[in-house]
């Protein structure tokens, strides 16, 4: 092994002090007689707080102390919260890490002078920075070891999962809970249900860790792992077959999946993959004593100790479910378009021919130096007599780096070189078409095809464009051939008939036993409740119905929320939906513009339709995707009081929560409002969320509905229109706590009363 040449980065004075692992990795794991999973583990290290002998289970609420916090272009807009709560100090510098990527291509006035203030504000509290063109923040946390195996990480973005590559409990928060952090050290966090997922078989050649992912969203698409913590797992040959890179592709997409986290075992190829980083760093420290800014976090030190005290999921740990996928039955996939719920394997997809005319290798998902060599390879496979193989004519294909490193590592091995003489047009390493900014966004009516983790429709361009999700290699011979295919490195073996995949751990025997486990436990918890009902109900106990629970209401908060029902009926609306990217690193957009925007790239004529006051009604997992809080305050800003949904994403119920929007779950309403108002059949066989420029039918209706919240008696009125059915129904508590931080108008300002309070 040996260091590389590339130079480092220069960084801040407290990148370069020694650092020493957080005290809570000291702690000692709680007893077997009561298994966790992994996650819950390092929840127990992490959690603040606790009474003693507390062993933290899913479910439960937690004080965090998160080892690291990142935050990126959004740094500023967490900063101007952060002393707007009255702050003044950064609880523990070492805790934050500040990065640029997103919108790192626009040099206008403005831009550069949030740059400039991130910068200088980082300089001030003394955390350490890393500007525009060093990488993109996730790449940065792993590559720099901030994302440690055993240690739980938050970044102000949805793509924190990405952090579970390398055995981190990364997980997304939102720009509030950054600024609290940043004063506090600490947040709060509700333990999702944990999901098992076992690999079974080895990946074959040509398929990919962008493959699995891909499939996973494709296949189990019915919402299996909705707000749920994922455990990857498998055999010690089955995960030899999955390298650190491809790890993190897949929990990078975990987001996309719909999952919280994503998180792979402490097994030897990480350890493998630490090694190497930490001999790395010693050799590049020997060559340049006074820079240590990877000594300090990738050490052989710290690598030992991580051996010596192992961490891992206990045997009996509980799971909400359990999901196993065969990767030996896995051939190439591709999600689209528009859509990561619609995948096809790549050999049906290429008999449509597909015409492309932009293909991406960008994004903090695939554009590592191992990426960008699986594309430089299709071309120099493609190459006849020492010629080199050319980009299609009509196509444009974009390429950047995950990170600075990562580009100067493909810059040494040739493979940047060769992807620039086939064509490519080089990008600065960031997030620039992923997130819909910068150059080589797409045009109406253009199909692309991209390596990155989101293809929701509008996302990378025009909301009349079709975007793609492949491999790298796919993505480079389809650039290569100017329609979507392959390199043909994959070989289908014959007996192959489909991909296996199912509930269970994907072991026959052991499924059984699972079955009969569960089956005794349910026997065993009916006979409880029947003893317990039998001590209740004795002979002569008058008969009474259960009182009616009155939840407080506090002073300010309204008894009521009522108004007319506007329907939306799409399942999966996404956060680029409810507010398209490329209005979200704009801080200075009026609410005026907030809300003639605010669902527009779900229905342009939203703003026309809805009305102050009314009930935005919508399918489930409404408010999927990205971390920006603007989805909440969008709708705020449109003077929607409410939302009520079928189910909701859980990064946009805690933006609601945060910014002071109201939502409700009422899931018997999205079907009523379905019979009601039926889609005709073309359209509702198209894609979830996203609607064909043909259709005629509204996407936002009045109904004429009335929707009343009673908030004190947790229940809802619904009036079918005039003259129709009029039904109540019991829904979920607004506790007191939770109605005091809506009522101050958010979390924001119910932290500033207590710090001023204290």
């Amino acid at each position: 092994m040996r260091a590389s040449s590339r130079s480092r980065p220069d960084v801040f004075h407290s990148q370069l002090e020694t650092a020493s692992a957080s005290p809570l990795l000291g702690r000692s794991p709680p007893a077997s007689a009561n298994p966790q999973t992994l996650t819950e583990k390092i929840v127990q290290r992490f959690s603040l707080g606790l009474p003693k002998g507390k062993v933290v289970r899913s479910g439960d609420y937690v004080t965090l102390g998160p080892h690291h916090c990142m935050t990126h272009d959004n740094s500023w807009p967490v900063a101007l919260k952060f002393m707007s709560i009255g702050a003044s100090k950064i609880h523990d510098t070492r805790q934050i890490v500040m990065t640029l990527d997103h919108d790192v291509q626009n040099k206008s006035e403005s831009n550069l002078k949030k740059y400039s203030q991130i910068e200088g504000f980082a300089k001030q509290h003394g955390v350490d920075f890393y500007p525009a063109g060093r990488g993109i923040g996730h790449q940065i946390m792993v590559e720099e070891g901030y994302a440690w195996p055993g240690t739980l990480v938050v970044a102000s973005d949805s793509h924190s999962n990405m952090y579970g590559g390398v055995g981190c409990l990364g997980t997304p928060v939102v720009r509030t809970d950054a600024a609290s952090i940043w004063a506090t050290g600490r947040t709060w966090w509700q333990i999702p249900p944990i999901a098992k997922v076992t690999f079974t078989g080895t990946l074959p050649a040509g398929v990919t860790g962008k493959d699995v992912i891909v499939a996973l969203c494709g296949l189990f698409n019915n919402d299996e792992v909705l707000n749920h913590a994922i455990e990857f797992s498998g055999s010690e040959e089955t995960l030899r077959s999955l390298p650190v890179d491809d790890r993190l592709t897949i929990a990078n997409m975990t987001t996309e999946w719909g999952a919280l986290s994503g998180l792979f075992p402490i097994d030897a190829v990480l350890k493998a993959w630490l090694r190497y980083k930490a001999i790395d760093s010693a050799i590049a420290s020997a060559m340049n004593p006074s820079n240590t800014v990877l000594n300090m976090r990738f050490t052989h030190s710290r690598l030992e100790e991580l051996i010596s005290n192992p961490l891992s999921a206990d045997r009996g740990a509980k799971y909400a479910k359990s999901l196993f996928l065969n990767l030996s039955t896995l051939s190439p996939y591709i999600a689209g378009p528009n859509s990561v719920k619609v995948a096809t394997p790549l050999a049906e997809l290429e008999l449509q021919n597909v015409a492309i005319q932009k293909a991406y290798l960008v994004s903090c998902t695939n554009s590592r130096a191992s990426d960008l060599a699986a594309a430089a390879k299709v071309f120099k496979d493609a190459a006849v007599a020492g010629k080199v193989s050319k980009i299609a004519k009509g196509v444009d294909f974009y390429i950047a780096a995950a990170s600075l490193p990562e580009q100067q590592i493909a810059e040494e091995a040739g493979d940047w070189k060769t992807l620039l003489d086939a064509g490519a047009k080089a990008l600065p390493a960031g997030c620039g078409p992923c997130i819909g900014l910068g150059t080589g966004l797409l045009e109406p009516g253009e199909v692309g095809i991209s390596a990155s983790n989101r293809n929701f429709k509008g996302r990378m361009g025009s909301t009349d464009a079709k975007a793609y999700l492949a491999s790298p290699e796919v993505v480079a011979a389809s650039a290569l051939a100017g329609y979507i295919c392959g390199p043909g490195r994959y070989q289908k073996p014959d007996f192959i008939k489909g991909v296996i995949r199912g509930e269970g751990n994907g072991a026959l025997g052991m499924d059984k036993l699972t079955s009969i486990e569960e089956a005794l436990e349910k026997i065993v918890a009916s006979a409880d409740e029947i003893i317990e009902k039998a001590e209740t109900d004795r002979p002569g106990d008058s008969k009474k119905a259960p009182p009616t629970t009155v939840t407080e209401i506090l002073h300010g908060f309204p008894e009521k929320v009522q108004g007319e029902i506007i329907f939306c009926d799409a399942d999966n609306i996404n956060t680029d939906g409810i507010y398209p990217g490329k209005f979200t690193y704009q801080d200075n957009i009026t609410k005026d513009k907030m809300a003639e925007i605010c669902m527009s790239n779900y229905d342009k004529q939203f703003s026309s339709i809805a009305r102050e006051g009314d009930i935005l009604v919508a399918g489930f997992n409404f408010g999927c995707g990205s971390s920006r809080e603007q989805a909440a305050t969008a709708i705020l800003a449109k003077k929607i009081p409410l939302v009520v949904a079928g189910s909701f994403g859980n990064i946009f119920s805690r933006n609601s929560i945060n910014n002071a929007l109201m939502g409700v779950e009422v899931p018997k309403l999205i079907q009523r409002l379905r019979q009601a108002f039926p889609k005709s059949s073309a359209s509702a066989e198209t894609t979830k969320g996203q609607a064909p420029s043909h259709q005629k039918e509204p996407l936002t209706r009045r109904t004429g509905w009335t929707f009343t919240w009673n908030v004190g008696r947790s229940e809802v009125e619904v009036q079918e229109g005039k003259g129709g059915e009029k039904w109540t129904q019991k829904v979920g508590e607004l506790p007191p706590n939770v109605q005091e931080i809506i009522a101050r108008g958010g979390l924001e300002n119910w932290v500033k009363k207590e710090i001023g309070a204290a």
